[in-house]
């Protein structure tokens, strides 16, 4: 049996929050979460402590005019890393300017985040953000430790339900997270011009002959790029093709 608890943040938002120590134990954490199952999911993967002040003002307007809308229409689900850094600060905030009602997931390794009113947990460990509705804590010390574990939730959110990764920027754990979904055959939408891994693998499927580690990305058939700057329609739009319910 997985017991929840509740995270206190600073703002007077709170979080409910679970600590997994197996793959057995996910159905048991979401229950306890209150989280209903067979839900549309996206995992948001991508840049975090290294987007500066200048990269999260120009990625704030994808995240508010169209992740946080689209996933709200559709009665989907958000599954991150759930740090206040990067995209997972941008997917918070975007949820609380649209007064969102999604559930807001965030997944980290115990031993890498800060719990509000804790002692710092390490020199590297980052806060969680304050917008994140469910907190799952699992295994690890290092960054990269949550990175199965996110693909992990989503699937078992999700259930028979839909689900697809959107890549915004991001570094080299954004490779494993992609990879993540990929083995998990589940589509991966890069958005090119956000940076990093994003504009690396978007443009590979542009690139007759790709080489290293993109090759795979493009060859599974599951990668697609869109540019930040196409019509927020456009964007909407495939999102909507990924995680829409078809109706039987």
């Amino acid at each position: 049996m997985v017991d929840s608890f509740t995270v206190q943040f600073a703002n007077g938002r709170a979080a409910k929050a679970v600590q997994v120590h197996n793959l057995n134990e996910l159905p048991d954490a979401l229950e306890a979460l209150g989280l209903r199952r067979t839900v549309p999911t996206m995992v948001l993967i991508g840049g975090a402590g290294r987007l500066s002040a200048a990269d999260l003002d120009c990625l704030h307007p994808l995240f508010t005019n169209v992740i946080a809308p689209v996933v709200e229409s559709l009665g989907a689900g958000v599954v991150d890393g759930g740090t206040d850094a990067g995209v997972m600060r941008l997917m918070g905030q975007a949820r609380a300017e649209v007064q969102g009602t999604f559930p807001l997931i965030g997944v980290a390794a115990v031993g890498t985040v800060d719990l509000p009113g804790s002692p710092q947990t390490s020199p590297s460990s980052a806060p969680l953000e304050p917008f994140h509705t469910h907190i799952v804590l699992v295994p690890g010390s290092k960054w990269g430790d949550e990175v199965a574990w996110i693909s992990d939730v989503a699937a078992v959110l999700a259930a028979e339900a839909p689900t697809v990764t959107v890549l915004v920027s991001g570094g080299r754990i954004a490779y494993e997270d992609a990879a993540e979904s990929i083995f998990a055959r589940r589509p991966v939408i890069a958005i090119h011009g956000s940076g990093g891994t994003a504009d690396e693998l978007a443009s590979a499927l542009c690139d007759d002959a790709p080489d290293g580690r993109a090759r795979s990305f493009v060859e599974s058939g599951l990668l697609r790029g869109l540019d930040i700057s196409d019509n927020p329609d456009t964007i909407v739009k495939v999102i909507e093709e990924h995680l829409v319910v078809e109706k039987t």
